[in-house]
């Protein structure tokens, strides 16, 4: 299965990665603060930043883990898949490698997060999804750190239910200011049967760019108190337009 699209700006992530600082001494442990900057400024700066990281991109290769769990009536089930994406801006191709398990899962909610993905990021909806302030309202929370990485944590709001839009909370890095990390809930149900969705996204830097590395959501089923909880992991990710050839 073969789909093209245009180039993502969001997956749903969250993970904790503890690092080892035993033989750090004080001084080289802690990382110097990020200078009181106000919301307005922080998200001017990720703009900028991510308009040069953009221009860099030259694409990439990676791999991502697909698994979901439901319980719930009328029974468990499980499903897997692993897809192979390549990207080369504007254009996406995603080509699944394999899947197992529940037809179910696979065909409504697996494939369908592939469609909704490519969908969020075609032509005007690209424009309507960023994490701008034509579609966002911010508010500082202040500076935290985040595996230890210095981050602005901003709370976001959307200005229109958008079921590709969210609402909840991110962290900008203080010298990069690219999103590291995601908490939130979709801004519009994605379903009548699903009473709620909380989000956990989490990115990492290769090269140049900030690309997503977990993502782990947990559903809740309106009626009959069932409960799905999927984790998409993002692997081997090879840089630069010869791995795309």
């Amino acid at each position: 299965m073969r789909i093209d699209g245009c180039r993502t700006r969001l997956h749903l992530v969250a993970v904790i990665v503890f690092a080892a600082t035993w033989f750090a001494s004080p001084a080289e442990a802690a990382a110097p603060a990020p200078p009181p900057l106000t919301s307005d400024e922080v998200v001017a700066r990720m703009i900028a930043m991510d308009a040069e990281r953009a221009a860099k991109d030259r694409g990439y290769r990676g791999t991502r883990h697909y698994t979901i769990d439901y319980k719930g009536f009328p029974g468990d089930k499980h499903a897997e898949m692993v897809v192979q994406v390549v990207s080369n801006p504007p254009n996406k191709e995603f080509t699944i490698i394999s899947e197992t398990g529940s037809n179910l899962l696979l065909n409504r909610v697996l494939h369908k997060l592939i469609e909704g993905e490519l969908e969020a990021n075609g032509g005007k909806n690209q424009r309507e999804v960023k994490l701008t302030p034509e579609n966002y309202s911010f508010g500082l929370v202040g500076i935290e750190d985040v595996e230890g990485i210095p981050c602005y944590a901003l709370q976001v709001k959307p200005k229109r239910d958008n079921k590709f839009l969210y609402r909840g909370k991110v962290w900008i890095d203080a010298q990069d200011f690219a999103v590291v990390q995601i908490s939130a809930k979709p801004a519009k149900n994605p379903s009548f049967w699903i009473s709620s969705v909380q989000i956990e996204q989490r990115y990492e830097k290769r090269g140049d760019l900030w690309l997503p590395r977990t993502n782990q959501s947990t559903s809740k089923v309106r009626f009959f108190g069932g409960r799905a909880e999927l984790t998409v992991d993002y692997q081997e990710y090879e840089l630069a337009a010869s791995a795309l050839r």
